[in-house]
């Protein structure tokens, strides 16, 4: 990182003048950290050009020799200089790095993540290379390929444009990028015709180039479900909404309204992004721990805000549905060396038999590898991997028309050779493990119409909109054995 920039301009027989300089407070801030009782802070802009000026020895032309620059028994370690701050005796700054081109210094004070003494050698040290890399990138930006500077008035115009360049390539004092050369500012962070707004410091850059605002809408259900009339299945829902925002404009406004069907369960426990800019009170009341009462919020849900430029995730939230997608039983009899297996499915009627992908993966722990093995499947393909113990029951894009597929057969284990291990399951405590994603589908019935996407800018966008339903620890327990419960809610 940078702890500070300059830019000093000095003319022969006159003190040098700061034409611009930039300071990083988080910088600072881990710098101070980090000396502790050793710390030097950065002078002022008023104090640096002297101090600069000498240890360069351009001032004093008659006085070649000066005591706090050119004694021996200091160590010279260019092209990292030291300042000075407090006299001869006191306490210096370093490393300042610098670079000259004619009538101009440009100047930069790493940050040295490091202890100050001794003091490491510079080849050690990332910022120092990244510094000079900065530096080199603004003497182009600034005086151009020749080399030699431009007319004033060309000067005070890229001095003009550098901060909006420095909010691209160096971001917080972390240089991420080198200046484009000869003056170009790049369009990314070009000042628009009527932009009387000023860029934020989170912003790095605005976006140039064709609209486009993608929302995407994931949820996720985990289930647990158990086969016995003793222990109640459990299952939950949640969700969230990834948005990217390749909209023109310094703040550009945009609102994602998020709905439910008439006789859909209302969201809980909603979490938003900072860049929202306000919300109903009643979005955020409503929690998963307190007892449903119907009274809750039920939408539209209007998310305003003002997007940064990477993907992000604009909000979560959580729902309460009836009865999980997918219903299943699971039994498993031990036989000598056999075990015997009957396994049954039911897709739910309310969802959409269209998947991306269905798996049914049967693992089996703590006995020897797989030997013999006689299962039949009503619908799709069973895949066996002996040396993980491990059945993978591959179901397709589509249920059967009567929504219910079996599986039934034995496994031997007459291998001699050990298999997984795991200290839960034991004896016949196992179970079924389902992967499944849906395509245009969520449990909650929560989507966002392409049409409710509101953007404010000066280019109309393309929208996007998606949504998809995805697994996520849904366990069908053996019914035969036993199953890992705590206090009636599920283990994850």
């Amino acid at each position: 990182s940078i702890r500070a920039l300059w830019v000093v301009s000095h003319e022969k027989g006159e003190s040098g003048k700061v034409r611009f300089s930039r300071r990083y407070p988080t910088a600072e801030f881990r710098a101070k950290s980090l000396a502790g009782a050793q710390y030097v802070a950065v002078p002022e802009d008023c104090v640096l050009p002297q101090l600069l000026l000498t240890e360069l020895g351009k001032v004093d032309p008659d006085k070649p020799y000066v005591d706090i620059r050119d004694d021996c028994a200091r160590q010279q370690r260019s092209p990292a200089v030291e300042l000075c701050v407090e006299g001869p005796g006191g306490r210096t700054l370093w490393p300042v790095l610098t670079v000259t081109q004619g009538a101009i210094i440009l100047a930069c004070l790493p940050l040295v993540e490091a202890p100050p003494e001794p003091r490491p050698p510079l080849p050690s040290l990332a910022s120092v290379s990244q510094g000079l890399a900065l530096l080199s990138g603004l003497q182009d930006f600034l005086c151009g390929p020749g080399g030699k500077l431009p007319e004033p008035d060309v000067l005070a115009s890229r001095l003009a444009a550098l901060p909006s360049v420095l909010l691209q390539v160096c971001p917080l004092g972390r240089p991420l990028d080198t200046p484009p050369p000869g003056g170009i500012v790049p369009t990314a962070v070009a000042p628009s015709p009527g932009g009387a707004q000023k860029q934020p410091a989170w912003k790095a850059g605005v976006h140039r180039g064709r609209a486009v605002v993608s929302v995407g809408l994931t949820e996720k259900v985990r289930s647990m479900q158990y086969g016995k009339s003793t222990r109640q299945d459990l299952w939950d829902v949640y969700g969230m909404v990834m948005c990217k925002c390749e909209v023109e404009g310094v703040l550009p406004n945009v609102t994602v309204t998020l709905t439910l069907p008439p006789n859909g369960s209302p969201l809980q426990d909603i979490l938003v992004h900072p860049c929202v800019t306000s919300l109903d009170a009643s979005i955020l009341t409503a929690c998963s721990m307190e007892e449903n009462d119907g009274s809750a919020f039920s939408g539209p849900y209007k998310f305003p805000f003002s997007p940064p430029l990477e993907l992000f995730r604009l909000c979560s939230y959580t729902s309460q549905v009836p009865v999980p997608p997918i219903l299943g039983s699971y039994q498993l009899n031990a036989d000598e060396h056999h075990l015997k297996m009957n396994v049954v499915l039911k897709l739910h009627e309310s969802v959409k038999n269209n998947f991306e992908y269905c798996e049914a993966h049967l693992p089996f722990f703590n006995r020897n590898v797989m030997g013999n093995v006689d299962v039949k499947v009503s619908s799709g393909q069973l895949e066996v991997s002996k040396e993980k113990n491990l059945l993978v029951w591959v179901l397709g894009q589509k249920f059967p028309k009567y929504r219910e597929v079996s599986l039934e057969g034995t496994v031997n284990f007459s291998g001699t050779v050990a298999g997984p291990a795991d200290p839960l399951c034991t004896g016949l405590t196992t179970y079924i493990k389902l992967y499944f994603r849906i395509q245009d589908l969520t449990l909650s019935g929560c989507c966002v119409d392409q049409h409710s996407v509101q953007v404010y800018s000066s280019a109309k966008p393309r929208i996007v909109t998606t949504r998809e339903l995805v697994s996520s620890e849904y366990y069908i327990w053996n019914s035969t054995g036993d199953a890992p419960v705590s206090s009636g809610l599920m283990i994850l």
